[in-house]
C-alpha cells in the first residue's frame, strides 16, 4: 500500500501457535513473502513478520508472530501472546498427535490472550493428502463447537493461504468496527505492537487505531 512507514490505519497482531513441525513458518513466509522453505529449521523463540492488506476502506499492517511449537521454548514464548488479537492454531493433518494437543494450545492462548481474541483453527499441509490422518469433517466439528474459524491449507502450494489470513484479518477489523460502533470515545489505542521492542502506548501516540478488543 506504498512504501511510507505511516501508510496504514489499523495493525493487529497475529500469533501462529501449534505444535512444532506443521508449517507454521512455511505459512508466514508464504502469506508475507510468497515463499516456501522445504529446508526451513524449527523457530527459536519468536519470529515475525508484517504485510499489509485492504480491508473494506481501511488499510490494515498484519503483524505476524511465528512462535517455536517446542515445549523448551515455552516460557519464551508465553509473553508474546500479549497484545495479540488473532491467532491461528496449526496442526498437521498428516499427524493426528498435533491435532489431538489443539486443546491444550487454545488453553495456553486463552491464559495469555485476551478472551476476545479472533482464533481459526488451521489444518496445514493438504498436498499430503493421501498420508491424511485427521478427517476434515472432524476438525470442521471441533472449530464449530468451539467457536473458532476453519480452514485447511497447504503452504508448499499456496492453497487457502491467502485466505486464511485475509479471513482472520477482516474478522479482527469487523469485530473491532463493531466495538467502535459501541463506544462513543475515540481511544486510540494499538492492537500490537511495531516491534518487540515497541511498546504499544508509543504506537498509539503515532498511530490512529481502535478500540481495544
Amino acid at each position: 500500500m506504498g512504501s511510507a512507514e505511516e501508510d496504514y490505519n489499523f495493525v493487529f497482531k497475529v500469533v501462529l501457535i501449534g505444535e512444532s513441525g506443521v508449517g507454521k513458518t512455511n505459512l508466514l513466509s508464504r502469506f508475507t513473502r510468497n515463499e516456501f522453505n522445504h529446508d526451513s529449521r524449527t523457530t527459536i523463540g519468536v519470529e515475525f513478520s508484517t504485510r499489509t492488506i485492504l480491508v473494506g476502506d481501511a488499510v490494515v499492517k498484519a503483524q505476524i508472530w511465528d512462535t517455536a511449537g517446542l515445549e523448551r521454548y515455552r516460557a519464551i514464548t508465553s509473553a508474546y501472546y500479549r497484545g495479540a488479537v488473532g491467532a491461528l492454531v496449526v496442526f498437521d493433518i498428516t499427524k493426528h498427535q498435533t491435532y489431538d494437543v489443539v486443546d491444550r494450545w487454545l488453553k495456553e492462548l486463552y491464559d495469555h490472550a485476551e478472551a476476545s481474541i479472533v482464533v481459526m483453527l488451521v489444518g496445514n499441509k493438504t498436498d499430503l493428502a493421501q498420508a491424511r490422518e485427521v478427517p476434515m469433517e472432524e476438525a470442521k466439528m471441533f472449530a464449530d463447537n468451539n467457536g473458532l474459524l476453519f480452514v485447511e491449507t497447504s503452504a508448499l502450494d499456496s492453497t487457502n493461504v491467502e485466505e486464511a489470513f485475509e479471513t482472520i484479518l477482516k474478522e479482527i477489523f469487523y469485530k473491532v468496527q463493531k466495538q467502535k460502533q459501541r463506544s462513543s470515545q475515540s481511544n486510540t489505542v494499538s492492537l500490537g505492537s511495531e516491534s518487540p521492542a515497541s511498546t504499544a502506548p508509543a504506537q498509539a501516540e503515532r498511530r490512529p487505531c481502535c478500540v481495544a478488543l
